[in-house]
């Protein structure tokens, strides 16, 4: 899983999330330690022009040759620029972490990703939705 640090550039993080299939991404500090969640939704929220976003319909005047207009509306801005106000706290367990553990951590917190931390809560992994199911369903 791939992390990211709140001062590189936006474009890039909406990068690692289309080449990775992310529904979000990890924001750590500079020792690593998972701070919050950059969730795919609030970079598509910072980047479609405000028109888009309050009429969806509105949407269609671009067309899809011109839809690359879309990640040009994040301009210079950084991961902490995209970041909400109110950060939502981002759910951690330790390695050691049952998968009910984990499905009721991601449960309660409503956040797609769970980072699994070390004694000194720097990051060592992550758990996804996506793999936490794969692994209830089997």
């Amino acid at each position: 899983m791939s992390t990211v640090v709140e001062s590189m550039p936006a474009r890039e993080a909406a990068r690692v999330l289309a080449a990775q299939d992310l529904p979000g991404l990890i924001v750590v500090d500079g020792k690593g330690r998972p701070l919050t969640v950059l969730a795919g939704t609030q970079v598509l929220r910072m980047a479609l022009p405000s028109y888009c976003q309050d009429d969806p319909a509105l949407a269609r005047v671009i067309d899809e040759a011109a839809a690359d207009v879309i990640l040009a509306g994040i301009g210079e801005r950084t991961v902490a620029d995209l970041l909400p106000k109110n950060r939502p706290e981002l759910p951690a367990v330790h390695a050691d972490a049952t998968l009910l553990e984990v499905a009721s951590v991601m449960a309660r917190s409503n956040i797609p990703l769970v980072a699994v931390v070390d004694k000194n809560r720097v990051m060592t992994g992550a758990i996804t939705l996506d793999g936490l199911l794969d692994r209830l369903l089997l």
